[in-house]
């Protein structure tokens, strides 16, 4: 059975420089339309199912539309639990997507970007417009602000986000995003490359010194 909620307001979060210790919801920020390359479609599919088989929630804008669709109706076709957030201005204009088991109407999308936000443990960028533009910035510099350390993956499908990624770089080389405030992401090409991407950035680093510590013994047998 689904579940309806309607929601005022998010919770705050709290500071957290520590990468999650285990991934059990994803955010995915796409398209509320399926653009003109079926790639886009199919690795919506792909990352729908590849959640659903390795028991991590699917967050998401909670429309029935477009790759958001896609992503999501996978996730469930694959026996996955799907948690849909959604500004009730929206319902109508993305037609809310009820057959989730998990469905959270609030008030703005201030509301809903913060409550997706505290939901998920890693969040990832497929193919789409300008919200979903707007979303993954916002969370590359929370990032970049020390707000979070969840892992972002730019899935980068076709080459889609190769203009974005270079402005980025442009950015960079002209200083505005300087040393020490690194924008941290990582970049795939497939759907498949998604999960491990996760899974690696989540990975708890090990201090340099211990590191080179665990080498020096290593190299001793």
């Amino acid at each position: 059975m689904n579940e309806m909620t309607k929601m005022a307001g998010a919770p705050a979060n709290d500071d957290n420089s520590t990468p999650p210790s285990k991934i059990e919801g994803v955010c995915v920020y796409c398209g509320s339309g399926k653009g003109l390359n079926t790639a886009y479609t199919v690795a919506a599919r792909k990352l729908g199912k590849a959640l659903a088989d390795n028991g991590m929630r699917l967050i998401y804008g909670g429309g029935s539309l477009g790759l958001m669709g896609e992503v999501a109706r996978s996730a469930l076709g694959a026996g996955g639990k799907v948690t849909g957030i959604i500004p009730e201005f929206l319902g109508n204009r993305e037609l809310m997507l009820k057959d989730v088991d998990e469905l959270i109407v609030v008030e703005n999308m201030h509301t809903r970007k913060q409550l997706m936000f505290d939901r998920a443990d890693a969040f990832v960028a497929l193919p789409g417009g300008v919200g979903t533009l707007e979303e993954l910035v916002e969370q590359l510099t929370w990032s970049q602000l020390g707000r979070h350390a969840k892992p972002i993956i730019i899935a980068n499908i076709d080459g889609f986000w190769n203009q974005f990624l270079k402005l980025l770089e442009h950015m960079k080389q002209e200083t505005f995003i300087r040393d020490g405030l690194d924008v941290r992401f990582t970049v795939v090409d497939k759907a498949e490359d998604i999960l491990p991407a996760i899974l690696k950035a989540a990975k708890p680093q090990k201090p340099a010194a211990e590191e080179a510590a665990e080498e020096s013994v290593l190299d001793k047998f």
